[in-house]
């Protein structure tokens, strides 16, 4: 552990400016730049040792598990034994499925589609096919499968795969209408062969098509049912090699399926019919019906339907057969949604769902194919959805999922990960949320329960919350990687609905989804939520186990910003308030729109984009709207989106900003405090003092423009002439000169498709140079007096980024984020990109904490704004809250994304709270209320000097500043080739650390105070928007992002949970005895085929069939194979891979040994029975008899 000492020194002397001896460039992967670099400044103070107990050997980055529904399916496989399932996608992922808990996602590296799967039943492993045309073999034998095999077909496409029960040979058909036969333990190709041209009729002129359907008949395993698409069933014999019959019918087949006894078979065709064929009888379907045509009269042909893509057809021993099948619904009904028909007996059930079929399987009681089924559910696979259906009911009931498979029921706009977090927290939201479960499941447990998994070492609470397109947020339980629900929050229900036509006024800011959620922050100790939405809109919410009907208490704010090219600090001459009726206040627009006119003529001024109920609403127990504010329009422009956000409930305040200005306001006594733009924060001191203004209960509060507007309304002549403080300015660390040429650069030269990726640039079609003329005007000014030049959005990112048509919905709404990304105009203002409450010194003489606002803007600013409360609880209440800058300014490259403290002893310091307290406790009410609030403040001390460290971090470098002395003790160029996308300061084995997301794909570690980087991997490249606005960073080494529109990804960065997580994870396959076959009785056994002396090994072995050609398909050996161990046996492993690898070699060896003694040993003693006959045979013959 490397320690680090901050030595006293002398009160006064002069330091050297930290940024300009900080150190630039890159590292060969473009993440990291320089190494941290402790600054030399005014400490004036006596510094205790801080020990860093973090190092790199803490730090690994692994995937721990992935949550929600696999995002676009393709195939599905269930093990009826196991009771484990498995669906593929078209991005090459598989997802199995157990029991709660036993959830396991692999991928192909190809990442080709997956175009079926089959289990190796009560085998522990699962075949795919990919459409790359290769069969992969996997082992679920342990709790991360890996491929065994792979087969990869060079000439021919695959289109059809089945594997019998308790059969090592898999029969797969392909595009040209073959059929091949793999062995599956060695993966090879086998020569048998069944051509289409030798199955179908000499006579036949037309090729049948692809392989649809393959399956041995139930009844005799040597007999094998080839389908193909144009409407040709060939009944191959294994033995003989030839066609034993065939069927023909006009329309195209899609599925088959057989009656339990082997005599009957059943397919489903292109026009909506289902043909039920007798195999004494091939001549012409035995039944054929089309379910939902419409019924003609006789003599005429009933009318087509849309094609039945799959039917099934399944046994009962006491009642009718099931038939089963998707598709088939009467062209006339177009609207209809995609339905699952279930015919049992006389009865038709039509299930309609809420999204298309992909494929469906009937779970029955037992694995072979030549008994009663007994169906008991049907698993259905949809584009966006799993549901399973009880068929033990007459009404089929759905079972309700344990799995998290509704994120996506509104697509996901924002993310938030708390860990560690109070414990009792998971057991109020589940009480409170399983109020509102939906009802009428199925009483029956889940069918797919296979599997095992234990709670592990984890113990501490996780809380994921995710926010949503259509209002709503949804807080689950991430404990123990797993992922339950526990609460469901709609924001839209404090408002308005909007009536067709109505929703004009938002529709210039907001395409669609006016409601959803932008931002979130959660305090869990005192359980107050505030949310931001896409329509400027700020909502706090606090919690309360009871219900209660009351009226919502809205604020109305009013946030303009008045820039111009440069602003000089020349001496003010304007008379300090003018007259407010002369003031035409001005704003420009966020999205860079032309003013909008109302449809009368009238431009639209201090109007919301939502409206809030006016009237009592019931509220439920749960969280409950405390709060509404809104951002109005001004002078004919749209508010602007909201930017950052920031709640204190041991202040009661809210603070809020946008690429306007900032906005707090005081929840408590429900009062706007501070509404002005960025550049009048530039102040010392405030010159008008604000006071609180009580609400308007039946009406929406509208403030007024003496309490909205900020100060330059006040000071008309003033928004061209900041009057800003030369001693605040000269306090800033950075060269000005430097810092405002470094601002005029034009954008970085890191691009994604043709388009600039730094976030704090405008696009490359218009960036600017500075010109003589314009460098002339920044030197002129000096180094101690820095011009303040029009504002450039750091918040705006512009990255061109594949999207596809499933995921512009999604992404529609994705135009503004905190920090580095958000929708703020290109060329316009500064921006406040973060915001942070905390106990600290506002000034560099200030002797004792006090509340503090920390504001962090675009341009890379920091500002701390003092907050005055009341001194006596009490007063809280009624006493106005002063709220005014403090002239304090600190500056780094790059839009600032986080702040956090820490105390002298290297302690991470948490904001105050207060404890939570029911607000509507009836007995709480009776007693005298008193808020109960934990400061954390630092530890007070007689010693003269620093008592605490603020750590900043921006899109570019992260500093240390030491308070209240505000000397910088280290800085860190993070990254100069690319930006931060997202930042946190995060707690981890009892200490801090500064964990980092870059946009080129870095995840780095950097250890508090003193930056030292402790980890550097190029983890994820940003190729989606989705990625940067949800990724997130949390304690304990836990991070999440949204991998896909429906699924989320957990990570760690801990070494020490990587370790663990092998004992966390559920596994997939729990030795179980294989169900005896039923009896099949004497009759049964005597004509019913001879199934069961069926020879595969015998037929399809290279002694009887021989080799296939090698041009065929090729054998690749998996990574979990023995040819794979060789192959990582040169790792730094290599030794101990070696060592398995040969005794696995000789054990191999052994067991040949064994068996060939074995045979040896039957060989002689077949012998000796022979000789010994021999003798007796002979033994009383005489000479001559011979």
């Amino acid at each position: 552990m490397k320690k680090f000492n901050f030595r006293k020194v002398l009160d006064g002397l002069t330091a050297s400016s930290p940024g300009s001896g900080s150190s630039g460039g890159s590292n060969s992967g473009g993440g990291a730049g320089g190494g941290s670099i402790p600054s030399g400044g005014t400490a004036g103070v006596l510094r205790e040792e801080i020990q860093e107990t973090l190092t790199s050997e803490y730090f690994q980055i692994c995937k721990t598990v992935r949550h929600g529904f696999p995002y676009q399916p393709t195939a599905l496989a269930f093990d009826p034994v196991q009771k484990i399932l498995a669906i593929g996608t078209r991005t090459g992922a598989i997802r199995i499925l157990g029991r709660p808990g036993v959830d396991c996602y692999c991928q192909h590296e190809s990442g080709a589609a997956v175009l079926q799967l089959q289990f190796l039943i009560n085998e522990g492993a699962l075949v795919s096919a990919g459409s790359d045309d290769t069969l992969h073999l996997w082992n679920l034998r342990q709790k991360r499968p890996a491929i065994l095999h792979s087969l990869k077909f060079n000439r021919e496409r695959i289109t059809y795969c089945h594997l019998p029960f308790q059969s090592k040979w898999l029969y797969v058909g392909t595009e040209r209408g073959n059929t091949h036969i793999v062995n599956i333990e060695s993966f090879i190709l086998s020569g048998y062969v069944i051509m289409w041209n030798k199955a179908i009729e000499l006579s036949t002129k037309t090729h049948p098509g692809p392989v649809v359907h393959l399956s041995d008949s139930p009844r005799d395993e040597g007999k094998l049912l080839i389908g193909y698409e144009n409407g040709t069933v060939v009944f191959w014999d294994l033995k003989s090699k030839r066609a034993e019959l065939r069927v023909y019918y006009d329309e195209a087949i899609h599925s088959i399926d057989w009656h339990h006894e082997g005599r009957q078979f059943m397919c489903s065709h292109s026009d909506g019919s289902l043909t039920l064929w007798n195999l004494k009888s091939p001549s012409r379907p035995f039944q054929t019906t089309i379910p939902h045509g419409k019924s003609q009269r006789e003599g005429r042909k009933s009318e087509s339907c849309k094609p039945i893509l799959k039917v099934e057809y399944k046994t009962c021993r006491n009642s009718e057969p099931f038939i089963i099948f998707s598709g088939g619904l009467s062209y006339d009904k177009a609207c209809r949604r995609p339905s699952l028909t279930i015919m049992h007996g006389k009865a038709i059930t039509v299930l309609e769902m809420d999204h298309p079929i992909v494929e469906f399987l009937t779970l029955c009681d037992t694995p072979y194919p030549n008994e009663f089924q007994e169906p008991y559910a049907v698993v259905v696979l949809l584009e966006k959805d799993l549901i399973v259906v009880d068929l033990t009911q007459s009404n089929f009931p759905i079972f309700e999922n344990p799995y998290p498979m509704d994120i996506h029921e509104s697509p996901v706009t924002c993310t938030a990960y708390f860990a560690d977090c109070p414990p009792d927290l998971i057991l109020v939201l589940y009480a409170i949320g399983v109020k509102h479960k939906k009802q009428g499941y199925s009483n029956k447990e889940w069918p797919i329960s296979g599997g095992a998994w234990n709670l592990g070492t984890q113990t501490y609470p996780e809380i994921i919350i995710t926010g949503h397109a259509d209002g709503s947020i949804k807080f689950w339980d991430a404990s123990a990687i797993t992922l339950q629900m526990l609460y469901k929050l709609k924001t839209s229900k404090v408002f308005e609905k909007q009536k067709i036509g109505e929703g004009k006024q938002t529709c210039e800011i907001v395409e669609e989804d006016p409601y959803a959620v932008q931002m979130m922050y959660w305090c869990p100790e005192s359980r107050i939520f505030c949310v931001s939405g896409v329509s400027a809109y700020v909502i706090i919410y606090k919690f309360s186990r009871h219900e209660i009907t009351t009226e919502i208490v809205s604020l109305e704010v009013r946030l303009q910003y008045d820039v111009e090219d440069i602003i000089t600090p020349e001496p003010e001459t304007s008379p300090p308030f003018p007259d407010l009726s002369s003031q035409l206040p001005s704003s420009r627009s966020l999205s860079g729109s032309t003013n909008t006119v109302a449809s009368e003529g009238v431009t639209k001024d201090s109007i919301p984009c939502l409206n809030v109920k006016t009237r009592p609403v019931r509220m439920p127990p749960g969280y409950q709207a405390e709060l509404v504010i809104q951002l109005v329009w001004v002078d004919g422009e749209p508010p602007q989106q909201i930017t950052s956000l920031a709640v204190s409930s041991a202040y009661g305040i809210v603070a809020f900003g946008n690429c306007n200005g900032l906005a707090v306001v005081d929840f408590i006594q429900k009062t706007v405090l501070l509404s002005m733009g960025t550049i009048d924060l530039y102040r010392s001191s405030d010159l008008y003092q604000r006071q609180p203004r009580s609400p308007r209960k039946n009406k929406q509060f509208i403030a007024d423009n003496f309490c909205m507007r900020g100060l330059s309304n006040f000071y008309p002549d003033l928004t061209k002439r900041i009057r800003t403080s030369y001693q605040s300015l000269t306090e800033l660390n950075d060269s000005q000169v430097s810092l405002e040429l470094e601002r005029c650069k034009s954008p970085t030269s890191d691009h994604v498709n043709g388009h600039c990726t730094s976030p704090t640039s405008q696009s490359c079609s218009s960036g600017k140079r500075l010109s003589s003329a314009d460098v002339s005007k920044v030197n002129r000014w000096g180094p101690g007096r820095p011009p303040f030049r029009k504002a450039q959005s750091a918040a705006c990112m512009e990255i061109s980024l594949p999207v596809t048509t499933e995921e512009s919905r999604e992404n529609s709404y994705n135009r503004s984020r905190s920090s580095s990304i958000s929708s703020i105009d290109k060329d316009s203002k500064e921006a406040i990109t973060a915001l942070y409450f905390m106990e600290s010194f506002a000034r560099k003489n200030d002797s004792t904490v006090s509340p503090c606002l920390f504001v962090g803007t675009s341009l890379g600013m920091v500002l701390i704004i003092s907050l005055n409360l009341p001194s006596a609880d009490e007063q809280r209440f009624t006493e106005p809250v002063m709220v005014l800058p403090s002239g304090t300014f600190l500056s780094l490259k790059g839009a600032v994304l986080t702040f956090s403290c820490m105390d002298r002893a290297g302690g991470l310091m948490q904001p105050p709270y207060e404890v939570w307290r029911d607000p509507n406790n009836i007995d709480d009410n009776e007693k005298s209320w008193r808020r109960k609030l934990v400061m954390n403040c630092p530890s007070p001390s007689q010693e003269i000097g620093d008592h605490q460290y603020t750590i900043i971090c921006s899109e570019k470098q992260a500093k240390v500043f030491s308070l209240p002395s505000q000397t910088c003790l280290y800085v860190h160029n993070i990254t100069e080739t690319s930006f931060i996308l997202q930042a946190d300061v995060v707690g981890m084995c009892n200490s801090a650390c500064l964990a980092c997301f870059c946009a080129n794909g870095h995840i780095m570690i950097m250890s508090l105070p003193s930056l030292r980087p402790m980890l550097d991997v190029n983890y994820l490249p940003l190729t989606d928007m989705r990625i940067a606005r949800t990724f997130c960073f949390t304690n304990e080494g836990q991070a999440l992002y949204l991998v896909s529109p429906t699924e989320i990804q957990r990570l760690t960065y801990s070494q020490e949970m990587c370790d663990h997580l092998q004992d966390m994870l559920g596994d997939l396959f729990t030795p179980i005895e294989t169900p005896e076959a039923q009896n099949r009785g004497f009759l049964k056994g005597l004509f019913g085929g001879s199934g069961q002396t069926f020879d595969r090994e015998e037929l399809f072995g290279e002694a009887t069939a021989g080799k296939a050609s090698r041009s065929l398909a090729q054998h690749i050996p998996g990574p979990g194979s023995i040819e794979g161990m060789k192959g990582a046996a040169g790792g730094v492993m290599g030794e101990l891979t070696r060592a398995r690898l040969a005794l696995d070699e000789r054990g191999q060896r052994l067991g040949e040994l064994e068996e060939k003694t074995a045979g040896m040993m039957t060989s002689a003693e077949a012998f000796s029975k022979h000789a010994h006959e021999l003798m007796l045979k002979y033994k009383d013959k005489k000479w001559y008899q011979f």
